[in-house]
């Protein structure tokens, strides 16, 4: 039994940013019902039951190919808002102050649906999430790998007229097949127009393609990253630049990344020295969201206190936010250890 303090309570109450959720991936079937119906869209799916029965994948694709299907009931302004709303109390509930949030605008743009209707729900509900909750949040506009590059540099065009909104781009969708060399005029473009860089690599993906993503986009923190083990040059690379992963333990366990979280590789890239953290990834389909992925992965590898602590700080230090906000949320975790008697 691990030793630790840190109970199911504190962990949800522990100060902490996810960066890594992907928000379509948050809409749980409860919402798709009542957005079909508002826009009436009829579902292939009779019942939220038979919607979460459907919820067993072989691998990414699987999974992709209803979260596709999924996306489609949203439609309007005041959709994308809902869906974000509802993330942001549930974020609240585990304990996240921070959130730097991906969407997908090709998914609906593909549909017809103007790039201006979902970014404008999406930056209401965080301007309202942030007055209401204090959640503070900033968003990830993200290219999908599987449509060609010049889908995305088109995507960044969209994106142009609210880059005050949408502070970093990122790459996620199918990766298999897809490497990151075949997007690079797309990032070099987003971050000659100032947007940060983030990547999702090394997921199903090798580690030649996390290499990729710093080397040819430019990437920041890497996204999900964990075959990064298989190349111990490149694990030393990630600890001498302090390159930040976003691992996502349950999601990984659904598809079939490990067989099981006492598989899972999170605690051996956190015992050497990379600069690991802990997030939900579309927990509407994984089977929980931030505070559930750390008891999962706490009570499957023994994280100690100090490891719990150390996701937790790093997810902070890892934020696209300038210092001193930074430090805010930092001093809030230190107060919230000294409340708890915590001893790390």
């Amino acid at each position: 039994m691990n030793d630790t303090v840190m109970d199911d309570s504190r962990i949800r109450g522990l100060p902490k940013a996810e960066l890594h959720v992907h928000i379509e991936g948050t809409l749980e079937p409860e919402l798709m019902f009542e957005l079909a119906c508002r826009n009436a869209i009829e579902l292939p799916f009779a019942s939220v039951e038979e919607v979460r029965a459907a919820y067993e994948f072989d691998d990414l694709q699987s999974f992709l190919d209803i979260y596709y299907q999924a996306a489609d009931v949203l439609r309007t302004e005041q959709d994308f808002y809902d869906l974000t709303t509802a993330y942001l109390e549930r974020a609240h509930a585990d304990g996240v102050r921070h959130a730097e949030i991906f969407f997908d605008p090709q998914t609906h743009t593909d549909r017809n649906i103007p790039f201006s209707t979902v970014v404008t729900g999406l930056h209401r509900a965080l301007n309202e999430g942030e007055q209401r909750l204090g959640i503070t949040a900033l968003l990830i506009m993200c290219f999908l790998r599987h449509l060609p590059e010049e889908s995305a540099l088109s995507t960044l065009e969209e994106a142009l007229p609210f880059r005050d909104w949408i502070v970093a781009v990122g790459l996620d969708s199918s990766e298999v097949g897809h490497p990151p060399e075949d997007f690079q005029r797309a990032f070099a473009r987003a971050r000659e127009a100032g947007f940060r860089v983030v990547a999702h690599a090394g997921e199903e993906g090798p580690p030649s393609y996390v290499w990729q993503s710093l080397d040819l986009l430019g990437a920041e923190r890497i996204d999900h990253g964990v075959r990064s083990t298989e190349d111990p040059e490149l694990l030393a690379r990630l600890v001498r630049d302090a390159i930040t992963l976003t691992i996502c333990p349950l999601s990984n366990i659904k598809l079939r990344v490990f067989q099981q979280m006492s598989d899972h590789n999170l605690k051996d890239l956190l015992h050497e020295g990379v600069r690991a953290t802990i997030n939900s990834d579309d927990p509407a389909y994984f089977g929980g969201y931030i505070g559930d992925n750390f008891i999962a992965a706490r009570d499957a590898l023994g994280l100690s206190d100090n490891d719990i602590v150390t996701l937790a700080r790093n997810s902070i230090e890892a934020t696209f936010l300038d210092e001193s906000s930074k430090q805010v949320l930092l001093d809030e975790l230190a107060r919230y250890l000294e409340v708890q008697g915590i001893p790390v």
